[in-house]
């Protein structure tokens, strides 16, 4: 099998390589195989942890957590990555790379053998996929990597004579690895008892759903108790417009954008008195006379869905995590929560008043009308418009949510939900349907393997069997030394809090928890805590 070369480099002679290999200690012995490990099978140190707790209202507790692993040994490590086979293109830094830490045991026996040959002493180790409840067991692939070392630094320097010689590598830090236990996580849970809490529980995007907004900001505008970051939105105006919700988002009763395909949901029922965790779709349909169409996205660009999993999206109709789907034929309500510029371009645009009524038939672009909405259709939905929609005409729109049983989910004023993926908990069972919520994909390992597979920051919510609310949030990337968690790791971790039902909200750089509109994690972004598009927050009764 042929070395992947990166372009332009021209293999070194044999003398350079020598010499690289001496200047950088590269530790251990020749390729090995190293088995790898799935959770169940880790022995693992024994683990600490150190707690404190305070109360911030009758049913409102929020505890502070360190949980380590004594004696365990990190390093940083040099992997060298394997080519990827990629379907998509993507703007979000929390996305997957074209290069992988994983592929097949062929092409890591090769590239250790040419690296011992370059005059490297790499090995090699088996990784076994987490136990998800959707996708094949055993080894999911092997990767290779170069050293231990006790400094990031050490393993930059020895990454550059891994690239000068041809390939392609990343610095890791092997306390990511779920092979290896956690050195350190810092965590963040809030309970909220809706029995005795006298106050309420909100999802928010703050009143306008095209803007970005910290969670701190939103928890100090609120006088919230507690605040954490919510569900996947756009953070690039190549993938929509910034801020708008990604999933099915409900803020005071009202739908103001639609499910990608069908994934776990927060419901805030009764301003937080009744909780559920459940997969949700949703359906809208518009309806000129008796001629119908269907409502493919609400605030979003037309022909432009994030994380797919719409009828007709292409390149997936099923949900997948960070890619930006193309829909040729789509027909958007805009609804006057959308407090931006409309979409411009080809196509048609209907704008409504609060009856129902159509007020003008014509080009794109404008604003929404306050207590008014907007359709906008491209391709034949703009056809359908055009041919069925008159100025004095009516169109009604019907929406119906309902969870993946049939059951369906009518919002009052009061009820609020966000969503995000996967589910991790479900009837008191760790349950993770990471392939069905597009978080991974069995066919490309690559996909998600960093995003699910190794240890990250992350935001999470679930509920107990006493009906409280659970929400808590876990720093990563080594911010305070915390390493993160797992998509497993985080729901061994919900289910040992006691949930009964659980899911994972949106992570990476967005986990945030304010506690009386003070950040109190440490966010993993260089620039500090990122702006998210909603929020959940708890909110005091005399706020």
């Amino acid at each position: 099998m042929r070395r992947t070369r990166i372009p332009g480099m021209e293999r070194r002679s044999a003398r350079l390589r020598a010499r690289l290999a001496t200047t950088i200690v590269l530790a251990l012995t020749a390729p090995a195989f190293l088995p790898g490990a799935a959770e169940a099978d880790l022995e693992r140190p024994t683990a600490t942890e150190q707690w404190t707790t305070r109360t911030l209202a009758p049913g409102v507790t929020v505890r502070t957590g360190v949980l380590r692993h004594p004696g365990t040994r990190h390093a940083w490590t040099v992997t060298v990555q394997a080519p990827a086979r990629t379907r998509w293109t993507t703007n979000d830094p929390d996305a997957p790379l074209t290069w992988a830490e994983v592929a097949t045991r062929g092409w890591a026996e090769d590239t250790a053998r040419e690296l011992t040959e370059t005059g490297f002493r790499p090995r090699v180790e088996s990784v076994r996929w987490p136990r998800y409840a959707d996708t094949p067991h055993g080894v999911m692939g092997y990767r290779v990597r170069i050293g231990r070392f006790a400094t990031q630094a050490e393993a930059r320097t020895a990454a550059s004579a891994v690239t000068a010689a041809g390939f392609h590598p990343a610095v890791s830090w092997t306390g990511y690895d779920i092979q290896e236990p956690a050195d350190r996580q810092n965590v963040h849970v809030a309970v909220i008892d809706p029995k005795t809490f006298d106050g309420t529980v909100e999802a928010t995007h703050d009143g306008n759903v095209a803007q970005r907004e910290t969670t701190s900001a939103v928890a100090r505008k609120l006088n919230s108790l507690v605040g954490v970051n919510g569900g996947f939105f756009v953070l690039s105006p190549g993938d929509g417009v910034p801020g708008t919700m990604s999933g099915i988002g409900a803020y005071e009763g009202e739908l103001e954008s639609m499910a990608v395909g069908s994934r776990s949901a927060l419901l805030l029922e009764d301003g937080g008195h009744r909780l559920r965790v459940a997969d949700l779709t949703s359906t809208l349909t518009a309806r000129a006379g008796k001629a119908t169409y269907d409502i493919q996205g609400v605030n979003r660009v037309p022909g432009t869905v994030r994380d797919c999993g719409r009828p007709g999206s292409t390149p997936s109709e099923l949900p997948w995590q960070d890619v930006t789907c193309r829909l040729a034929d789509d027909l958007v309500r805009f609804t006057d929560a959308f407090r931006a510029d409309l979409p411009t371009g080809p196509g048609t645009q209907v704008v409504l008043d609060a009856s129902g009524r159509v007020v003008s038939v014509g080009a794109r672009g404008g604003r929404v009308p306050a207590g008014g909405y907007v359709l906008q259709g491209i391709g034949r939905a703009a056809d359908w418009l055009t041919a069925h929609v008159e100025p004095y005409g009516r169109v009604k729109v019907g929406e119906t949510v309902r969870t993946t049983a049939g059951r369906r989910v009518v919002l009052d004023a009061d009820d609020s939900l966000v969503s995000a993926a996967p589910t991790l908990v479900r009837d008191g069972r760790i349950d993770i349907d990471a392939a069905a919520e597009g978080v991974v994909d069995p066919a490309y390992t690559s996909f998600g393997y960093a995003w699910a597979n190794v240890r990250q920051p992350r935001t999470l919510a679930g509920i107990d069997r006493r009906g409280r609310l659970i929400l808590a949030t876990v720093d990563g990337r080594l911010k305070g030394g915390s390493e993160g968690f797992t998509l497993y790791e985080a729901a061994a971790f919900m289910k040992s809090l006691g949930a009964v039902q659980a899911m994972n909200l949106d992570g990476g750089g967005s986990t945030a928890m304010a506690v009386n509109g003070t950040l109190v994690n440490q966010p993993s972004d260089a620039a500090g805590e990122r702006a998210v598009g909603d929020t959940v927050q708890v909110l005091p009764a005399d706020r």
